[in-house]
């Protein structure tokens, strides 16, 4: 299983880059030396997630690139596998993750002009260090639309550089395009839907009202609860009747929420939710609905059992 994030900030002033790396048991090794070789250029903050299977690690660090809306710092990731292809498959499942795997400088340098590729995916297996280390630099160093082996290292023609431009927003509607009814009320209007169980969630029903971004009411039995996970997309809640507590274990923050009460949990926060009333509450997230669990049910009873205790 993959360690605790260790975060590295390569010097003392703001980063201008954040780097989420892992690998699995095949790329660990160029990982570990990849991460060395980041660590020492300013301006650049690591958060090594380790080592992990490979489509486990590669949805870890891509949740993260693909949540982080933010701006400054920009955020990208950086994958290892034996091949360099299994965690590019799995990373790119995520939203606004563009992964690219690539074996050579100038793969690097036409995946960041064409692609504005976030996510760097290399071999354990078929690339050494010392090529890695210069692919790795030259994905650093390559600004998008700009000069590389497929325009004959020439700039790209305005035409070009015009779709390049507009492909950016374009590919992040996939896969969530807009649907041209999504903007009526009515055309939304649904009737003589049923609670369905959750099947991962004992005493928790389930209604979708919509999808894409998906909506639902929720209803939870006294005495259940969730036990820590996290969604891709962060999620307003609405409880229309009941009391629950959720704990944020990321931000280390708890809330009580009772009818009437609101609360927005950020995309890929692990939080932790008890039930102390039969509860119903609506939901939204900002995309489709998932769900990673942290914890088994077990554990997240004992830590829930602590914490009330404590807070007598």
């Amino acid at each position: 299983m993959a360690p605790d994030a260790t975060t590295t900030p390569s010097s003392e002033a703001a980063p201008s880059l954040r780097i989420f790396t892992g690998a699995d048991s095949f790329g660990c090794n160029l990982k570990d030396a990849l991460v060395s070789h980041l660590r020492s250029i300013p301006g650049v903050e690591i958060v090594d997630l380790g080592t992990d299977k490979y489509y486990t690690i590669a949805e870890q660090v891509g949740r993260r690139v693909s949540s982080d809306s933010s701006t400054s710092p920009e955020t990208r990731g950086l994958l290892a596998c034996g091949t360099g292809v299994g965690v590019s498959i799995f990373a790119n499942k995520l939203p606004r993750v563009y992964a690219s795997t690539c074996t050579s400088v100038g793969d690097a340098v036409n995946t960041r002009s064409i692609n504005n590729c976030n996510v760097l995916c290399v071999s354990g297996m078929s690339t050494s260090p010392e090529d890695a280390l210069k692919i790795l630099d030259a994905w650093l160093q390559t600004p998008f639309k700009s000069p590389c082996p497929a325009s004959g290292d020439e700039p790209w023609p305005n035409e070009i550089e015009s779709f390049l431009e507009n492909s950016t927003a374009e590919m992040a509607q996939i896969p969530n395009p807009v649907s041209p009814s999504s903007n009526c009320a009515i055309c939304c209007l649904r009737k003589g839907m049923e609670f369905q169980p959750v099947e991962i969630m004992p005493g928790a029903e389930m209604k979708i009202v919509r999808e894409s971004p998906t909506s639902a009411v929720v209803k939870f039995k006294a005495g259940s609860l969730e036990p820590a996970h996290h969604h891709t997309f962060g999620h307003d809640v609405l409880v229309m009747k009941g009391r629950k507590k959720v704990w944020n274990l990321d931000k280390n923050e708890s809330y009580e929420l009772v009818e009437g009460d609101y609360l927005f949990t950020p995309a890929g926060d692990k939080h932790r939710v008890n039930y102390f009333e039969d509860t119903e509450f609506f939901i939204r997230w900002d995309g489709d609905w998932d769900i990673f669990l942290d914890e088994s049910l077990e554990t997240a009873a004992d830590a829930i059992k602590v914490e009330l205790e404590r807070s007598k």
